[in-house]
């Protein structure tokens, strides 16, 4: 079956997504910058939650965009993979609401690590789809920045309950390492 249907359901569900957490958003009371300083931690974790979610979204568009049909077992996992992501408003709200506080931390990388599970199967589905000779087989290679981030987010639900700070600080490593969109699919199949 073709991809469109799946494609535009995720694109609205991440619109959706976005949505909600900026509606979480509490406006400050007062004109100065001061008036700021109590809604800056839920700032801050929307921020870094937009960013999350814009790096699933590039790079679910580029790896859709090297395939040519999608099958039952690759909606199921499109589906698991949107999941997660719909669980990052509640996640981004509670760390944004209790600051450093070690569960709210660790449920955030929990959701983070999840998400990131579920893009793996989802690549590993559409590779196994398209086939071990495809641009999206050759594009993804050993993966190592997925491996990589699957450890990190786990040191850092560890690090939660120790120094959430450090498990905040790997958070946001993680997504720098992935800030730059996935250059492999592009490069593979030539498109600059």
């Amino acid at each position: 079956m073709t991809k469109g249907r799946m494609e535009a359901f995720s694109d609205g569900v991440v619109a959706i997504i976005i949505t909600i957490m900026v509606l979480e958003l509490d406006v400050p009371h007062g004109v100065g910058l001061a008036d700021l300083r109590p809604v800056l931690p839920a700032l801050l974790s929307y921020v870094l939650s937009f960013i999350y979610v814009g790096i699933y979204w590039n790079n679910h568009h580029h790896m859709l965009n090297a395939v040519r049909t999608v099958n039952g077992p690759i909606l199921w996992a499109n589906l698991h993979l949107l999941f997660w992501q719909s669980l990052v408003p509640f996640a981004t709200a509670w760390l944004g609401e209790n600051g450093l506080a070690a569960m709210p931390a660790a449920v955030y990388g929990g959701v983070l690590l999840m998400s990131a599970v579920a893009y793996s199967i989802l690549a590993t589905l559409l590779v196994r789809h398209e086939g071990p000779d495809s641009d999206l087989a050759q594009a993804f290679g050993r993966d190592w920045k997925g491996k990589i981030s699957v450890v990190l987010y786990i040191a850092a639900i560890a690090l939660a309950f120790v120094v959430p700070v450090a498990s905040i600080a790997l958070y946001v490593a993680v997504a720098a390492i992935w800030f730059i969109p996935d250059r492999r699919i592009e490069r593979r199949m030539g498109v600059s």
